[in-house]
């Protein structure tokens, strides 16, 4: 089977070697920047590379139609136009690209042309997504699920005391992206970075929690009263945040002038900032994920807890966030092409957790790579 992979970052290409190392899938990354392809070309000989400007939406049409399946791995602001192209071509895929625009507004789009896309399909949203509604499943009445995931240099080094992760403009997305949230069965919205509190966790201290935009489809595919996703970071991570956001460094909207330049004040903040945030090759990063569902079983009250801690693995030199988002990306597309997945249409991670049998062969398979979540009912 042909597999594309749009986006060769540091996700992308992992979920690329994962499905490289199976002898069932011919592996090819398609992105604009030569000097990632050739590093994935000098390390893995197994996976072809195509140099296309994928964030036109008739180039990502056109590339993908001699591909089987396809992963969709772009930075958030160019996922939607991605994801629909993509779905014009009439190929199935899985998307880790977490975009700020609704995927549901292309469901009817993927039925007409009967494929089956995966979006959000990384760590959370994501496997986490997906597990929370597994366990939402076993309760007759949900009142309350409170999320807690982050990921994090292992090594805090001042001034920014973080590291990216994932793609660093999908981060500032996240400071600047009002976080939605159900309270009493209503929803309401709040700005990013804003119920700041402190949380200790036994394996790396005390970190500070904040709310973000995390719960995405699960407002509208989980019947829960209250409802709430909050990142996690290093404390003292929201004030600085809070004071570049204020002072309008992530303002994307407004154009300055420099001599006869225009650009954005985020254009001129990322220049600043991702230099920093960017993680040195071998430097280790941790991830964590809480999440706790309250709820009624047979008239008792019953609450699951779901957890992750993991890290940066040396033996293969990968990130803990790319282990967690990529691996759970290459897997589910394992499944779409075996046959053991089929839903029609946009398809959020939480229809998976509806599946036992895909559960289960999602959890065994992230167990082979290393990754081993907790899930604890708590009657």
């Amino acid at each position: 089977m042909n597999v594309i992979i749009l986006g060769g970052g540091r996700i992308g290409s992992v979920i690329a070697l994962d499905l490289a190392n199976d002898k069932k899938y011919n592996v090819t990354i398609c992105d604009i920047n030569e000097i990632i392809l050739k590093k994935i070309s000098e390390r893995f000989s197994n996976i072809s590379t195509i140099k296309k400007d994928i964030s036109k939406s008739e180039e990502v049409t056109s590339v993908v139609n001699k591909f089987d399946m396809v992963i969709n791995a772009m930075p958030g602001f160019m996922g939607f136009k991605t994801a629909k192209a993509i779905i014009k071509a009439k190929k199935n895929s899985v998307c880790i690209s977490f975009y700020k625009e609704d995927p549901f507004q292309l469901d009817k789009l993927a039925l007409k042309n009967n494929v089956t896309m995966i979006m959000d399909c990384g760590l959370y949203p994501g496997m986490g997504s997906a597990l929370i509604m597994q366990a939402s499943m076993e309760l007759d009445k949900i009142d309350s699920i409170l999320t807690y995931v982050g990921g994090l240099p292992q090594i805090r080094e001042w001034p920014s005391e973080y590291k990216a992760v994932f793609s660093p403009i999908d981060v500032i997305e996240e400071y600047i992206r009002p976080a939605r949230f159900i309270v009493n069965g209503g929803l309401k919205e709040k700005p990013a970075l804003s119920d700041s509190e402190y949380i200790f966790f036994p394996k790396i201290g005390t970190l500070e929690a904040f709310n973000t935009d995390g719960l995405r489809t699960m407002i509208k595919t989980i019947n829960a009263s209250n409802m709430k996703e909050k990142t996690l970071r290093y404390p003292g991570h929201i004030e600085k945040m809070i004071v570049l956001r204020e002072l309008g460094f992530f303002n994307k909207n407004k154009t300055i002038r420099f001599d006869n330049i225009k650009i954005s004040p985020l254009e001129f903040t990322s220049k600043i900032l991702f230099p920093n945030w960017k993680m040195k090759d071998g430097e280790a990063d941790i991830t964590i994920f809480r999440s706790i569902i309250n709820g009624i079983k047979n008239g008792k009250k019953s609450n699951y807890t779901i957890e992750l801690f993991d890290k940066y693995c040396p033996n293969t030199n990968i990130t803990s966030m790319a282990r967690t988002t990529g691996y759970t990306a290459s897997i589910a597309l394992r499944m779409v092409a075996d046959g053991l997945y089929s839903h029609k249409g946009i398809s959020p991670p939480e229809y998976m957790g509806k599946k036992p049998e895909c559960m289960d062969y999602l959890l065994k398979e992230l167990r082979k790579r290393g990754i081993n979540w907790k899930i604890n009912r708590n009657k």
